[in-house]
């Protein structure tokens, strides 16, 4: 069974609620079909049902929600609630009504007023614009001290990872994260495998050195960090510094880290930097032909998840099961 499809079958036990707030993309209406369809989630979709229903003659709606900014019977909760949480940063009533009619913020607050369970959005819009509306009224869970992003990347070939799966982080937030913050991405990451793919996981944090082998500041940031991981989640199996290849190819990992448990059995990866784990990622993808499920936010009260505007409605039918997944966690 591929994960995404054991992914699903999870979903479908309890099912969760997700609003999605890009009902003028093409891409989130096939999605959202997809999912009704299969019975792996209820969805909401945010705009006028009128105007989408002419906008898209062709697709069968049945089974999906329309919510409207413009014309919701709950509007003066929202409103009300969006001041009360945004006082502190200048929000009057009258700028928390206008904040409503956009999409990516009303989305935001069925979720954290509790009448949606997570959101999906990015298809049609940057990360930041995704998340902001996310990191302002969500906010981090209470055992999380930073929001961060993973994608799982599914290979055909069986032997690296978990039977060719494996997590990559961060792939999409933060930009050069110090010791502490790599520590916290680490730990999450382990604990996002654990609930979608069911496995132990196994974390290498990644460097263009192997136990010591150079010694620079950008290695000793990646020890330190592993270091920090350990001390913060001593039940995780968490090993660094490891290269790439010590990581993933078990001869290599034997050689270079001799006695190991995660060298060349690694099936969650943390690099450095977002540089590298952005690259990484895509390489993955288009060289080795992986899928890419994601980008999988995590640390968030409720889960918030954003797409890459590049993808495909499969990938948002996916992403929306991890959402409803996610929920069931909370």
């Amino acid at each position: 069974m591929k994960l995404i499809d054991q992914i699903k079958k999870q979903a479908r036990k309890d099912i969760k609620h997700i609003v999605l707030p890009e009902s003028m993309d093409v891409r989130t209406i096939k999605a959202a079909v997809i999912a009704v369809e299969e019975g792996y989630a209820e969805v909401s979709l945010v705009g006028s049902e009128d105007k989408i229903r002419k906008m898209y003659p062709d697709y069968d709606f049945e089974g999906i929600y329309f919510v409207d900014p413009t014309n919701y019977t709950k509007s003066s909760l929202y409103i009300n609630r969006l001041t009360e949480l945004r006082s502190n940063k200048g929000v009057t009533r009258e700028l928390a009504e206008k904040l409503l009619l956009d999409p990516l913020y009303f989305g935001v607050m069925m979720v954290k007023m509790g009448d949606a369970d997570g959101m999906v959005a990015g298809a049609a819009n940057s990360t930041s614009d995704t998340l902001r509306p996310a990191l302002q009224i969500i906010k981090t869970a209470q055992s999380s001290k930073l929001v961060s992003s993973v994608h799982i990347m599914c290979l055909d070939n069986k032997e690296f990872g978990h039977n060719g799966i494996m997590l990559y982080g961060d792939t999409a937030l933060n930009e050069d994260p110090n010791a502490e913050e790599l520590a916290e991405i680490a730990i999450a990451s382990a604990k996002t495998f654990k609930q979608l793919v069911g496995e132990e996981p196994k974390v290498a944090m990644l460097s263009y050195s192997t136990f010591g082998s150079a010694k620079s500041p950008l290695v000793n940031k990646v020890v330190e960090a592993t270091a920090m991981a350990k001390v913060k989640a001593p039940n995780v199996l968490i090993e660094g510094e490891l290269q790439f290849d010590a990581a993933l190819i078990r001869e290599i990992g034997m050689k270079k880290a001799p006695g190991s448990k995660v060298a060349g059995n690694a099936n969650v990866l943390i690099f450095p930097d977002l540089n590298s784990g952005n690259i990484g990622y895509k390489m993955t993808e288009r060289l080795a032909g992986a899928s890419a499920l994601g980008a999988i936010t995590q640390g968030l009260a409720m889960p918030i998840n954003d797409m890459s505007r590049g993808c495909s409605p499969e990938d948002i039918a996916g992403v929306i099961a991890i959402t409803a997944v996610q929920a069931q966690g909370i």
